[in-house]
Parts: structure tokens; sequence; C-alpha cells
């Protein structure tokens, strides 16, 4: 399976296949517009700015799961981001990515992914504890853990890589060494 094998739908209620996507590298993200995370999507649209060229697209997908941090309409969410940020690139429904609503794709993501730390920031240390009050066990599955969390998939629809939301630093080489 590959992520070619979901379909999804825009923000705008169209139904999209991602092997429309076939032979870019992807980075897909559940974001939200109220969250201490959302300044990323400056980082964001400037790595899609950067490698949008070359074959890169981000595929965003706002979720209200995590501390109601996305709690407008699709419209809504849209027009923050698009208004505040100068985000270009695609904004897909909102959409659940946990529990027995996640959409395929996040069920794929997290199954096949593990969780490898917040880091040692004290952001990470922060996201530990609001993260523990939810899951005891977070740190043993892969399931998504907050808002921002990345998933880079190569050109042949493969996972490559999970970026936690505290882990930007990372993202920019490893994009640039799969691109």
């Amino acid at each position: 399976m590959t992520a070619y094998d979901f379909t999804v739908t825009t923000q705008d209620g169209r139904e999209v296949s991602l092997a429309d996507y076939r032979g870019k590298v992807l980075l897909i993200v559940n974001t939200a517009t109220g969250c201490g995370f959302t300044p990323q999507y400056e980082e964001l649209q400037a790595l899609y700015e950067a490698f949008g060229q070359k074959g890169f697209e981000i595929l965003d997908f706002p979720c209200n799961q995590f501390g109601d941090q996305a709690p407008g309409s699709n419209e809504e969410i849209h027009t923050f981001c698009t208004g505040r940020f100068g985000i270009t690139f695609p904004q897909f429904a909102k959409v659940d990515v946990i529990g027995d609503k996640a959409i395929p794709l996040y069920r794929w993501l997290s199954e096949n992914t593990t969780f490898e730390g917040f880091g040692k920031s004290p952001m990470a240390l922060i996201m530990g504890g609001v993260v523990r009050k939810m899951d005891k066990d977070y740190k043993n599955n892969g399931a998504i853990k907050w808002n921002f969390t990345k998933f880079l998939i190569d050109r042949e629809g493969k996972i490559v890589a999970r970026f936690e939301p505290t882990g930007m630093k990372k993202l920019k080489s490893k994009i640039e060494e799969v691109l």
C-alpha cells in the first residue's frame, strides 16, 4: 500500500485521489489555526516556495481533535490560512486523524510509523506532559499526538519519515535528500 491508494476530500468538498500526486514528494500535515504551532504555516510556505518547482507538495489537513484548535468551517480555516500566512499549497477538508473516525489515510500513516519523541527542547517537555494526559502510553504507539505532525512521502508514495510538531529543524534537509 502507498499514499496513492487513498482518496481525500478538498476543502471545497471534491474527492481527490492522491494518485494525482504520483511522482511528487509529499509532506502530509495535520494542522490547526489556533495552536501554538500555527506559526509553522510560515515555515511550511517557505518550504513550498523553495521546493515546489522541484516536485514537492504539501497536503494540509486541518484537524480539530487536539484542544479544539481548529473550530472553524473549511472555508473559515482556508481564509485564515491564506490571509494570515499566505499559504498556496493544497488544503483539504477538516478531518479526524485519530480514533474511530480517523480517515483511512491517517490510519495508514499512524499504523506504519512510530513515535520517536518530541525532542529535548522546553516545548518538547511541555508536549510530553500535555499528551500524557490524553494517552498514558503515548510513547509506545504510532497515533498522532498533536497538531502539525508531518509525514514525508517519497515519489513512489512510500512513507520516508515522520516529524512531530516540535521537529522542524531536520525537515528541510530530509526534504532535500528525498527530492
